[in-house]
């Protein structure tokens, strides 16, 4: 008597993400080598091949904070909520 397998029973399917591959983007060679943080200004800091520290341009930062208060006990109906941020 002959023993079947689930490979008897399994069919050949085209997986689903096949036509979704393209090929790789092109790669674009960066102008720092290495990023290290700045212990003082806890900042990163690119440097070029030669060990040079490179400018990278100017970006924003931001902060914020948030707040959840209650003013009773079971803290249900009675809730306060607030948020502000800040942009440079």
């Amino acid at each position: 008597m002959a023993t079947n397998t689930t490979r008897d029973y399994l069919t050949p399917v085209r997986p689903w993400g096949i036509g979704r591959l393209r090929p790789y983007p092109t790669t674009v060679e960066l102008r720092f080598t290495t990023v290290a943080i700045d212990p003082v200004s806890q900042t990163g800091v690119f440097r070029d091949h030669s060990g040079q520290v490179i400018e990278m341009g100017k970006h924003g930062t931001s902060s914020g904070t948030e707040t959840c208060t209650a003013t009773n006990l079971d803290s249900q109906p009675d809730q306060g909520h607030d948020q502000d941020s800040q942009r440079d």
